[in-house]
């Protein structure tokens, strides 16, 4: 068997520059650019690795001290998934066929979700912020709008696993996932905080949504555990599971471990950026053939905290690793870097951005090539599949001919 491994890395949130379709489709995007935000704020930064992979070619133009690459394979990607979502955005990725999500309000759900609970046990407390409602059940879960993403797309369950444990939670998101329609329900929680941080965290939006900003209830800090439950994903006619089906390995880290199925493969949920890097790094070292999917998630809680500094900072942090890995790569390995939607910390909002995304493309001993502006991000699911010899997913054309 031949040794090769198709290696995708998602700088989750790192987009390049609003989509030409933001100004009516995500209003307020449409001067967004999560990279033009942060050279803005620190011109002098220097990526090299990402900039020999061709990011500059990528965004368009050049800054002080990155440049074009005469010897990159680059493109990028619009979102075909609507809005700017992580989830919808990596199930894209794998090679579904988006479809246009339910929005709706957790005020609209909130008595049917309690109602379901209560009958099957559950302790249900309504919470009350004027006229807007959320749930704590069993003294610790929350059960809320996700303020962090598209409002109305998702609801939370936030609970301190030292205090409950995360079958339990996620015991609670399944039974709340069997009412809500809208396009994913997402239990997570970490260690080390307490309820008391969890409600000091409540925020509202728009006098219609309230939910628990999730970085300010720091249940990232420690012990991280989450899970996406998605409306209408089908995991078959993905990437993922195409490939362990033909005995392909299949490896997840961060936090496309938590949003995309992967029942037959490795999946390890990381959030610290070096980590998660050290773990794809790691992996590589270990594994003669097959497929690597790494989500850096820092990158989106940087942009969602408004701190380009940070931001920056992971950016370095992320290039210097993507350094030892295109170090690790061999003849027939490919290397995808991108990202799933942007984050502009700069824009005035906390919410993602609908941006065009990068496709930097790394394989020995071809250079200087474009796959152009790719309509999908599923054509990366597809490429994977093509390269594999594998069944094509639902959704994606493949650009691996550019790449022989």
């Amino acid at each position: 068997m031949v040794n090769q491994r198709f290696i995708v890395i998602v700088l989750d949130g790192f987009g390049m520059q609003a989509m030409a379709d933001a100004a009516w489709a995500r209003p307020g995007d449409e001067k967004s650019s999560t990279l033009g935000s942060i050279l803005h704020d620190f011109p002098n930064l220097k990526l090299p690795n990402l900039e020999s992979m061709g990011l500059m070619n990528a965004y368009g133009k050049e800054s002080s001290k990155m440049k074009f690459s005469s010897t990159a394979v680059w493109g990028k990607s619009e979102l075909m998934h609507f809005g700017a979502d992580t989830f919808m955005g990596h199930q894209e990725i794998m090679g579904s066929l988006p479809k246009k999500p339910l929005v709706q309000p957790f005020q609209e759900k909130v008595e049917a979700i309690q109602k379901h609970l209560e009958e099957y046990g559950h302790k249900v407390e309504i919470r009350r912020n004027g006229n807007l409602k959320y749930l704590l059940v069993d003294d610790y879960c929350t059960v809320a709008d996700n303020i962090d993403a598209d409002l109305g797309m998702a609801y939370n369950c936030t609970a301190p696993l030292d205090f409950m444990s995360f079958d339990k939670e996620l015991e609670i998101g399944r039974l709340v996932r069997e009412i809500a329609t809208v396009n994913r329900v997402i239990p997570f929680g970490g260690t080390g905080n307490t309820i008391d941080d969890i409600l000091k965290a409540e925020e509202t939006r728009e006098n219609k949504f309230i939910g628990i900003h999730a970085v300010k209830s720091k249940s990232y800090e420690h012990g991280y555990q989450c899970r996406h439950l998605g409306y209408g994903v089908d995991e078959k006619v993905q990437a993922p599971t195409i490939l362990t089906k033909a005995g392909i390995d299949v490896s997840l880290f961060g936090k496309v471990a938590d949003i995309v199925a992967n029942d037959h493969g490795k999946s390890v949920s990381c959030v610290d950026t070096a980590e998660v890097l050290d773990l794809t790094i790691e992996e590589i070292k270990n594994m003669k053939n097959g497929f690597i999917c790494t989500n850096v998630q820092e990158t989106d809680l940087a942009g969602h905290s408004q701190d380009s500094k940070w931001y920056k900072e992971l950016l370095e942090i992320a290039d210097k690793k993507i350094g030892t890995i295109l170090g690790m790569m061999n003849e027939n390995d490919i290397l995808v870097v991108m990202a799933d939607h942007g984050n502009d910390p700069d824009i005035g909002h906390n919410r993602h951005t609908r941006e065009n995304v990068p496709l930097l493309i790394k394989k020995q001993n071809i250079k200087g090539r474009s796959v152009g502006l790719r309509k999908s991000l599923s054509d990366v699911g597809a490429t994977v599949c093509d390269f594999f010899g594998v069944e094509a997913p639902q959704n994606g054309t493949s650009f691996l001919d550019v790449l022989k």
